[in-house]
């Protein structure tokens, strides 16, 4: 069965484009990670299969059930995480984590303190009290304390130091060897390339791959490093060109062949092809142009 399943989806705000003809699967128990910048509508698609906002068309589907009409269903076994929590400020952490089990109607006080144990949070202090990294640890128990099939995570690690991120994910790990669905929206490569099994690019709003993240790398572009030359030819085969001193350093999209035929007529010194890590994979599929 699929976790995330999209027909489609577009949203509009006006006449602004949120996402378009989105068609995206998530499959049951996997670690997806979906990719872009700010804006690129990652939040968006969030939102809509959550059911916080209605989609202009298409629709979308979560473990087999409709977004839209069953809604409800689906949301008691979703653990969100937003990129960015409010919180009443005078409430204790413990009565904001007792009100959000108490919406999903279970009783979650093992899972609750264990997770404060390791997040090291302390349930008795007041909202306004804690730092952003704390403040954080709340949103984290909200998502994680009810034991949720699916787990949707927006740009979950910002603000926290990297112990905190550490333990983080050592949860999410477990969880997902458990069985569980992580889907992970971050801007923040590293944490993709390490963690998730397959993950999706997005820009504008429109889908530019999904794919395992073994493959990514070996079917987009190679990452070339020469030395000796200040300047390359001009081709669209070439993009995301770096220089530091007489090193040229870039992602190369057409044929070995015409690569070596390129390189061949300059007077380098020295020449290497490696497969690219995710950063470079990124920049290749949103790069619009050479630079």
């Amino acid at each position: 069965m699929y976790a995330i399943q999209t027909f489609s989806l577009t949203k509009y705000y006006g006449s602004s484009k949120g996402i378009e003809d989105l068609r995206l699967t998530v499959e049951q128990g996997d670690f997806f990670g979906f990719i872009g910048p700010n804006g690129a509508g990652k939040s968006t698609t969030i939102r809509t299969l959550l059911g916080l906002i209605s989609p202009t068309s298409g629709t979308a589907r979560i473990f087999g059930k409709d977004i839209v009409t069953q809604k409800q269903e689906i949301l008691s076994d979703i653990g969100y995480m937003p990129s960015e929590s409010a919180f009443y400020q005078n409430q204790r952490v413990k009565d904001i984590l007792t009100f959000s089990a108490a919406l999903r109607k279970k009783d979650c006080t093992a899972q609750t303190a264990l997770l404060c144990e390791r997040f090291s949070l302390d349930p008795n202090r007041k909202i306004r009290e804690l730092s952003l990294g704390n403040r954080k640890k709340v949103s984290i128990v909200c998502a994680l304390q009810h034991m949720p099939s699916l787990y949707i995570l927006d740009e979950p690690t910002n603000g926290l130091d990297p112990l905190m991120q550490q333990e983080f994910y050592a949860v999410l790990e477990e969880r997902n060897r458990q069985g569980a669905t992580i889907f992970l929206s971050s801007h923040v490569l590293s944490e993709v390339q390490k963690r998730c099994t397959h993950a999706a690019v997005i820009r504008e709003g429109s889908l530019l791959i999904s794919d395992r993240m073994d493959a990514l790398g070996h079917a987009s572009a190679k990452q070339v490093t020469v030395r000796g030359v200040d300047a390359l030819p001009a081709s669209d085969q070439i993009r995301n060109v770096q220089k530091t001193g007489d090193t040229l350093r870039f992602l190369y999209s057409g044929s070995p062949k015409d690569l070596l035929q390129t390189l061949s007529a300059l007077p380098l010194t020295d020449l290497s092809i490696a497969e690219p890590n995710l950063e470079e994979i990124f920049m290749h599929y949103y790069a619009k142009e050479n630079p």
